[in-house]
């Protein structure tokens, strides 16, 4: 039997962000790609991070310092607090989580609001803020 996804939902990794990272299907709202992008890290797959940030920002992105990051932490749970706009129909969106993880046996939390854009069909997360 496969596990549930990371990102918190009820639904196990092939039905819910494995599509996304797998490239087979786009999220179709801000907040689905804000989880998958959580999931991301929890599978430290920082490709799909680099190809999800807003175009502009990937040349810059730090794939090393990202991918330790993911690699150095234990993430155990996301938390959505709220979300405005970012429906299929919109162009933008912002999310507000709570990302819980393990960092040297210390229980830390990260939490954002996060801004998301849709170009072309597809949404990206652009800032924190």
């Amino acid at each position: 039997m496969n596990a549930l996804c990371p990102c918190g939902s009820s639904l196990e990794f092939r039905e819910c962000c494995g599509p996304f990272l797998n490239d087979a299907q786009l999220p179709q709202t801000a907040e689905a790609l804000m989880r998958s992008r959580y999931t991301a890290y929890t599978r430290e797959n920082i490709a799909y991070l680099k190809q999800t940030l807003w175009p502009k920002f990937q040349p810059g992105f730090d794939f090393a310092g990202t991918a330790k990051w993911a690699a150095d932490n234990h993430w155990t749970s996301l938390s959505v607090l709220s979300t405005e706009q970012g429906e299929p129909e919109d162009r933008d969106g912002v999310v507000e989580f709570e990302a819980k993880y393990l960092s040297a046996g210390k229980l830390c939390v990260h939490h954002e609001r996060s801004r998301f854009r849709k170009k072309s069909g597809r949404w990206y997360y652009v800032e924190a803020v």
